[in-house]
């Protein structure tokens, strides 16, 4: 086994390692360390935390969170679309129409279903 193909390899190993380890240690060994109670003191938007950070969300809080993420994945498919609009012609158009159509079923079954409503 010639360990001479795995130098670069090991290179970049370390070579990664040291940008991410050495300016944490340089920061730490280097920079100020003046702690006073209000610098170790918990910080919530300017006020004392009213309630425990480990609190429950509800599951529709993700749900809209998850739709959000997969209507607007869906929205990005129109950009290229639209820039190729000539040279797809209407294999193209027809193509996304049938998409289109598949994208407003289910955004009209997710509402019906109450997906998107908060209360």
């Amino acid at each position: 086994m010639n360990l001479e193909n795995y130098f670069p390899v090991l290179l970049f190993i370390l070579v990664g390692v040291g940008v991410g380890v050495v300016p944490q240690i340089l920061g730490k060994l280097l920079g100020p360390h003046k702690p006073d109670s209000a610098k170790l003191s918990p910080y919530e938007c300017g006020f004392e935390a009213f309630e425990d950070a480990r609190m429950k969300f509800d599951v529709r809080y993700y749900l809209v969170a998850i739709l959000f993420i997969l209507f607007d994945l869906e929205t990005a498919f129109f950009f290229p679309w639209g820039v190729a609009m000539k040279d797809l012609g209407w294999s193209g158009f027809v193509t996304m129409m049938v998409f289109i159509a598949e994208f407003v079923v289910g955004y009209w079954y997710i509402w019906k279903k109450g997906a998107l409503d908060w209360e």
